[in-house]
């Protein structure tokens, strides 16, 4: 990629020269072929989640291919239209909320929203004074920190316990982050190199499949951006935004562990102006504000984290025994993050603005390389912990794409970024998740919350080979229905602990702890539902689950499987109301020893 000349217009009606033409139809074939070649290589992505190897195991991605080059065409005429800088805020904020809202019809596929929505559901109904007494003690902390799940709880309490709210809420912190990128390239650089890399962030398909889920990873990447901006704007106009950025990275210290590392960034930027632009704001003037607000920051973080302490430090151990080791089993290539889960025109861009910047010897450059580079020294190759850079990624990109002179050639690129992003994301991840297991717990509470019982009592059975607790399926499905509740989680999971333990990556789902809320309630058996969680529907029943459905009848299974992960969630639904006999829910079944392992 080298800076090109701008092509003066002929004709004298906006047409594009010659050279233009040219210039266009390259790119449009070394996109399509791009395209072609990720297809055909596709064995090389190991993502965890939406690997190209498993979205098209099929083989048959030529309708894909055909949206594609209906997407190039219009990328072209996508070109020819300038967005006015006073707009482009709103633009910018209005396509990022449609690109994301598109894929709200997600189950969610990744279990940790179970850890999640438990303990926003606790503060839902104890209130926030036992959230924050309680979190990492009866509220099961793992390793998750407390901000998002207390956010997540005050949204329950608020507005409603309800899916939808969540995601408009993540939505709304994913289109703030393409705006705060936005907002940072302009500090830094210029608006369009701003405007650009708030774009390049719809140019990586994987981002956009983790927006609709009830997880942590989109709110920490608004808060840590958030935080980076804050101090640039405190180190130059100092005043009230000493105090909003000192706030701004305390949530993002308490929003999650992997944003301590990359926090490191604030180090980087203090120096940098202290470089670059003392002679501006002066060094006395500098020192100062970040003086100042390292003193607020340490005062907000030191005084939760001396609250909870103990909890912290528990935390802390267990990442360094066993999630640190664990990351060498359960990474993913950066093949697979830079080419395949983002768009490879993104790091090829990315990786000519390295040379770009150090022909300029552009200091501020290394703001943005920082992290990207932090990342790669350091090998952390699990995606859904480095997302929070994804933002630096693209103004890295938007740096090396705005080396191109010519405005028409560098807006066909970004729109093919944001096609080929769109295009990989709907009508091939989309379509793909959707098939996963993980769309039986979304379907099975969409009927309960059709059918007239107002109770839905679950059992979950559990084999001797589970791959995870079946146990941990129970709050996603509640997520997913407005019915309440009734579980008693009593099985025996002595003969698997022991080496589901040590090195599973889904080891917390061993460690659930049954909510109060789940076990003591009124309810009469006439007006209570029944659904069996397994992992297929062929699983044989306990004999106490026989008992309890007894004269109800098989209303729904839900057993779609897409013959890939371990962990499958299959669903059947009784539906009873034979007897109005009234039962206090506390340990109904206490009298018979559950044990659901097939031994």
């Amino acid at each position: 990629m080298t800076p090109l000349n701008h092509t003066e217009k002929t004709m004298g009606n906006n047409e594009p020269s010659p050279q233009q033409n040219i210039l266009l139809l390259i790119i449009s074939l070394f996109a399509l072929l791009t395209y072609l070649g990720l297809f055909f290589f596709r064995h090389f992505d190991d993502n965890r989640l939406t690997s190209w190897e498993w979205v098209f195991q099929g083989g048959d991605a030529a309708y894909l291919f055909l949206i594609l080059v209906a997407g190039v065409i219009l990328a072209f005429g996508l070109s020819r239209i300038s967005v006015f800088p006073r707009i482009r805020v709103l633009f910018l904020f209005c396509l990022s909320f449609a690109f994301a809202g598109l894929m709200w019809g997600e189950p969610e596929v990744i279990v940790d929203t179970s850890r999640y929505f438990t303990a926003a559901k606790h503060l839902e109904l104890y209130g926030i004074g036992y959230f924050i007494r309680e979190w990492g003690r009866n509220i099961s902390a793992w390793t998750d920190m407390p901000l998002i799940p207390f956010l997540y709880g005050l949204i329950f309490k608020f507005i409603g316990e309800s899916r939808i709210y969540i995601q408009i809420f993540n939505t709304l912190l994913f289109s703030l982050s393409t705006l705060i990128t936005y907002l940072i390239g302009k500090e830094l650089w210029d608006e369009d190199t701003g405007f650009f890399g708030g774009m390049l962030l719809l140019g990586m398909p994987y981002l956009l499949t983790q927006v609709p889920l009830m997880l942590v990873d989109v709110p920490v990447m608004f808060f840590f951006l958030l935080s980076v901006f804050a101090f640039l704007r405190a180190l130059k106009q100092g005043g009230w935004w000493i105090p909003l950025s000192a706030m701004a990275v305390f949530l993002s210290f308490y929003s999650k562990y992997s944003a301590w590392l990359m926090l490191s960034i604030m180090i980087v930027i203090f120096m940098i102006y202290l470089k670059n632009e003392q002679q501006e704001y002066g060094t006395r003037r500098l020192l100062y504000r970040a003086g100042a607000y390292f003193f607020l920051a340490t005062i907000l973080i030191s005084a939760v984290f001396l609250y909870k302490s103990d909890i912290f430090i528990a935390q802390m151990k267990l990442l360094i025994e066993y999630q640190k080791p664990g990351l060498n089993r359960w990474g993913e290539s950066f093949t697979s993050t830079f080419l395949f889960q983002v768009s490879p025109f993104i790091s090829l861009a990315a990786l000519y603005s390295v040379y770009a910047a150090a022909r300029k010897k552009d200091w501020k450059y290394l703001i943005v390389l920082w992290l990207v580079l932090l990342v790669i020294v350091m090998q952390v190759k699990r995606i859904r912990y480095i997302i929070m850079i994804f933002p630096m990624l693209g103004l890295m990109a938007s740096y090396g794409i705005s080396r191109i002179k010519d405005k028409e050639i560098r807006k066909f690129i970004v729109s093919c970024i944001l096609i080929f992003s769109f295009t990989i994301a709907f009508f091939g991840y989309l379509p793909f998740i959707e098939k996963m297991s993980a769309v039986n717990l979304k379907e099975a509470g969409s009927f309960i919350d059709a059918i007239p019982e107002q109770n839905i009592e679950i059992f979950t059975l559990l084999t001797k080979d589970a791959a995870a607790n079946p146990a941990i399926a129970v709050p996603i499905l509640d997520l997913f229905t407005n019915k309440k509740i009734i579980y008693n989680y009593n099985a025996d999971i002595s003969a698997v602990l022991e080496k589901k333990i040590s090195k599973s990556s889904l080891r917390f789902t061993w460690e659930y702890k049954n909510p109060d809320y789940y076990k003591y309630v009124e309810y009469s058996k006439e007006n209570t539902a029944v659904a069996v969680i397994s992992s297929e529907p062929g699983d044989a029943l306990l004999s106490d689950i026989q008992d309890r459905i007894s004269g109800c009848r098989l209303s729904k299974i839900y057993d779609e499987y897409e013959d890939i992960f371990r962990f499958r969630t299959s669903v059947r639904v009784f539906q009873c109301g034979t007897s109005g006999d009234v039962r206090k829910n506390s340990n109904v079944f206490a009298h018979k020893k559950i044990n659901h392992l097939k031994l």
